[in-house]
This record gives C-alpha cells, sequence and structure tokens, in this order.
C-alpha cells in the first residue's frame, strides 16, 4: 500500500499541520476562509486515509511516517 504521505493533497497537509498544532476545526475554517462542514469533511477524509478513528491517532501516525 502506497504510504499515507503521498496520498495526501496539498489542503489536507495543510489542515493536518493546523491540527498537530491545537487548532481547532473553528479556527482553520477561519484561518483558511473556508465553511466549517468544509474542515469537518477535510478532518473525516484525513482519519480515512490514516485508517484512524481518532485525530490523536491520524497525529500518532503522522508523527511516526514523519509527516509532521
Amino acid at each position: 500500500m502506497e504510504p499515507a504521505k503521498l496520498r495526501l493533497s496539498a489542503k489536507e497537509l495543510l489542515i493536518l499541520k493546523l491540527i498537530s498544532e491545537g487548532r481547532t476545526s473553528p479556527q482553520i475554517a477561519e484561518e483558511l476562509c473556508l465553511s466549517l462542514p468544509t474542515i469537518k469533511w477535510y478532518r473525516k477524509r484525513i482519519r480515512a486515509k490514516f485508517d484512524a478513528s481518532t485525530t490523536v491517532e491520524v497525529i500518532r501516525k503522522a508523527i511516526e511516517q514523519g509527516i509532521i
């Protein structure tokens, strides 16, 4: 299987970085001028790509893979 970092879009990588910095979905939405439902959709896609059920698990896997 292809590593997750090769399948993440630039926007997904940016959102993942902001999540890892402790920003909330409303903060990310405001910063990127996107709607809250859009950010929630990106978060769901990121969790799916990492095969993770929680944000903490996503962050752990991203660190293990050297993405963040």
